[in-house]
């Protein structure tokens, strides 16, 4: 059995979904944010050094890192969500799995943080604003016609570049990366994704 410690409003949905998607037995513990600080409880502190999720439980180990996770639950349960090693895709596969808690994510947690600043952070704003669009537009491009990153059917990219996606469509960005909010809408719709949004809280 695997358990998923899972942080509400956090990058776990994504193993939520993943879980859902691959059909396998597993239990979630649900940790909910402070509300004056939005910062994850103690108790995931007590579990992980970094006190942050998504944890897993899997033969006795506990792992962090969604990438990693991401790749060890495909790998044993999901191997058609990960290209054949060698191959152009498979490389495409691992660049992309790297960019998503990488390069991606450093402009999205400095809009974020920088945003709590208001004016006080408005300088560093237009360097913020033109590496997510750079970051944005990069996805928009690596989009397949299948509406995929990697394969023509769902694969551990997509999953993981889903919460990016999803940032630039809560920006309202829709309108300038189409592929993108296709991307964002199709994934929504899935049963899968739907059953793991209520696993997961809802949020």
């Amino acid at each position: 059995m695997i358990t998923l410690h899972h942080l509400n409003r956090s990058r776990s949905l994504r193993v939520l979904w993943l879980l859902e998607e691959l059909g396998q037995p597993y239990r979630v513990i649900r940790y909910e944010r402070d509300a004056k600080s939005n910062l994850a409880p103690p108790d995931l502190l007590a579990l992980h050094p970094l006190g942050k999720s998504p944890l897993i439980e899997l033969d006795g180990d506990l792992v962090a890192e969604s990438g990693a996770i991401v790749e060890i639950l495909c790998a044993r349960f999901g191997p058609h969500m990960v290209p054949a090693v060698g191959t152009h895709a498979h490389h495409r596969h691992l660049e992309l799995i790297h960019f998503a808690e990488g390069s991606v994510m450093t402009p999205i947690l400095l809009a974020l943080y920088v945003g709590t600043l208001g004016q006080a952070g408005a300088p560093l704003n237009p360097r913020i604003n033109q590496q997510l669009d750079s970051h944005f537009t990069y996805m928009e491009q690596m989009l397949r016609p299948s509406g995929h990153f990697v394969l023509d059917g769902l694969s551990a990219v997509d999953i993981m570049l889903s919460f990016p996606a999803s940032v630039a469509i809560r920006q309202k960005r829709g309108g300038d990366f189409p592929k993108l909010a296709g991307f964002v809408s199709a994934f929504q719709a899935r049963p899968a994704y739907q059953r793991a949004l209520a696993q997961g809280g809802g949020d």
